[in-house]
């Protein structure tokens, strides 16, 4: 007998809504007509996603009329051109207000489905059906929405909080190896910014979550979204603390931005990124050790690839927390302890990145 779902919310006044983590939750086991505002749904997917689980899903939306929408696979279709095909099937379909957009599928899938809501009649219900790790600690909880520019990572979107995100932990028996060490990176993350208990936990337990044990992952998927609910709760957009989140991201969105998207996984950039971040804080070298051991151990990378440091430095500058022209970074008081800061060594981020002329 598998156990009862675990349910907790995300608490934002009237637009507070829940997170239901469990197995077995797609096939009619987890009634969503309830969380539909109307009786039409459009399901966005990919076809790899809903060749799986679309069928799975339309038995858990008794009496509901359901749409369907593949977008194509990975980063690069992150584009404003997928969010106008989601909106004129919306507008096809004869969508209305009462209409649910559904996002089932990844990060990517969840992020142009949720602005593609935020923007069709200003604004339509979604709901997160997330299917990869990293979708389900991260991109589906919270409400940031939005895609990509040539001249940076996510630089176009909304806010626009969903509905409900549930997450059927099954669906990541079909996820790839590499899928599920990227969103490994991201559980790290949770740890290294808020819970250093967390991150112990992680040190002890990561051959269980490689080797899909199901309990571990269930752990470490609750315990990664208490402390996003409980930070977005606090700053839903993202005045102060909510940017803590965004540990090693200011290098990964550089990262992902100077290769092209999609040629590194957006977890694999977050993987280098922190253990940059971790460079730049100032912690003592048996945490920055520490850190860069347990993400090699989960099978992620831990050096930045091949990329000139004035590219990479110039790509950061369109970083979304810069203030006053200033490059502002997530940094370590200490593992569990992070905090905002615009003050670094400009010596050691020249290190950090490669620039070792030693300018300041």
């Amino acid at each position: 007998m598998q156990a009862k779902p675990r349910t907790f919310q995300v608490d934002l006044d009237g637009r507070s809504y829940p997170i239901v983590i469990g197995r077995g939750l797609l096939g009619g086991d987890f009634d969503l007509s309830g969380h539909l505002i109307g009786l039409d749904c459009l399901v966005v997917s990919n076809e790899t996603v809903a060749t799986l689980y679309l069928d799975a899903l339309k038995k858990n939306l008794t009496n509901s009329t359901v749409h369907l929408m593949n977008l194509g696979d990975g980063e690069a279709v992150k584009t404003l051109a997928s969010v106008e095909a989601v909106i004129d099937k919306l507008v096809r379909s004869h969508a209305h207000r009462d209409t649910t957009v559904i996002a089932l599928g990844g990060g990517v899938v969840g992020d142009i489905t949720g602005f593609a809501a935020a923007c069709y009649m200003r604004g339509v219900a979604f709901i997160q059906v997330p299917t990869t790790l990293l979708a389900q600690v991260d991109s589906s909880v919270g409400g940031k929405t939005g895609v990509n520019h040539p001249g940076g990572k996510n630089l176009i979107g909304a806010f626009h909080q969903p509905q409900l995100v549930l997450i059927d932990t099954d669906t990541l028996a079909t996820l790839p190896d590499r899928e599920l060490k990227a969103g490994l990176a991201e559980v790290i993350k949770y740890g290294l910014i808020s819970d250093a208990e967390f991150f112990v936990w992680l040190e002890t337990n990561m051959d269980a979550l490689l080797g899909r044990d199901a309990d571990a992952l269930a752990h470490a998927i609750q315990r990664s979204c208490e402390i996003k609910a409980a930070v977005v709760s606090e700053d839903e957009k993202e005045k102060g603390k909510r940017a803590l989140l965004n540990f090693g991201h200011t290098f990964a969105h550089a990262i992902e931005n100077c290769l092209g998207y999609g040629e590194w996984l957006h977890g694999e950039a977050v993987a280098v990124g922190m253990v940059m971040a971790a460079g730049l804080s100032d912690i003592n070298q048996a945490e920055r050790d520490r850190i860069t051991a347990v993400i090699a151990s989960a099978g992620l990378p831990v050096a930045p690839p091949e990329i000139d440091g004035e590219k990479l430095m110039a790509a950061m500058e369109t970083d979304k927390k810069v203030q006053a022209k200033r490059l502002r970074f997530v940094l370590l008081h200490s593992i569990g302890d992070a905090y905002l800061t615009g003050k670094f060594s400009e010596a050691r981020l020249n290190e950090v990145l490669g620039r070792g002329d030693g300018r300041a």
